[in-house]
């Protein structure tokens, strides 16, 4: 069944179309939840949030624009929600999400430096990054999710990349001289 059928049918009060809507999308929302919050269990929070917003409001979405965009524009505010609830010393606390068999995700596999150099960016660009590469958003609709304008997306991606390549550059000089 298509988006567009599990969404109409979702609207018309069909408890089975939400289910299977639940199945198809749990999985991905799991993942990129946990890239955000860096916390697997408030990753399942936010998810378990995501899914009764997403029930409650399917009335209001307009199925004329992307279901995507605006499902994950859901996520990423549930995740921001809970992460600004968290307590400060939580911050401190990295979890080995590398590790985590259920987050292998194509973008990550055999790539532990990159990862790890993703999870040290600050939000506001790490965010984006795991948007616009991960899940394969365009910069627009970035914009969209995040509420930012383009050019503040295009920019934040612009300064992430950087930061990446000069973290990873690092990396692999210290490889080399060792």
């Amino acid at each position: 069944m298509e988006t567009k059928d599990w969404i109409h049918n979702i609207q018309q009060g069909d408890k089975e179309a939400f289910r299977a809507f639940y199945e198809a999308y749990a999985d991905y929302a799991i993942r990129t939840a946990s890239a955000i919050t860096r916390n697997r269990e408030m990753a399942k929070d936010a998810v378990q949030e995501t899914f009764i917003r997403v029930y409650r409001q399917i009335g209001s979405y307009n199925s004329e624009l992307p279901f995507e965009p605006w499902f994950y524009r859901i996520l990423t505010n549930e995740c921001l929600r809970l992460l600004k609830k968290e307590s400060p010393l939580s911050k401190y606390e990295h979890p080995d999400l590398e590790n985590e068999p259920s987050l292998a995700v194509e973008s990550f596999d055999h790539l532990s430096d990159l990862y790890d150099t993703i999870q040290t960016l600050d939000d506001g660009h790490r965010i984006p990054l795991i948007l616009k590469y991960v899940k394969g958003f365009t910069e627009k609709e970035i914009a969209d999710i995040l509420g930012l304008n383009h050019n503040t997306v295009k920019s934040r991606l612009f300064k992430a990349r950087k930061r990446l390549k000069e973290q990873l550059d690092l990396i692999d000089k210290e490889e080399r001289s060792q």
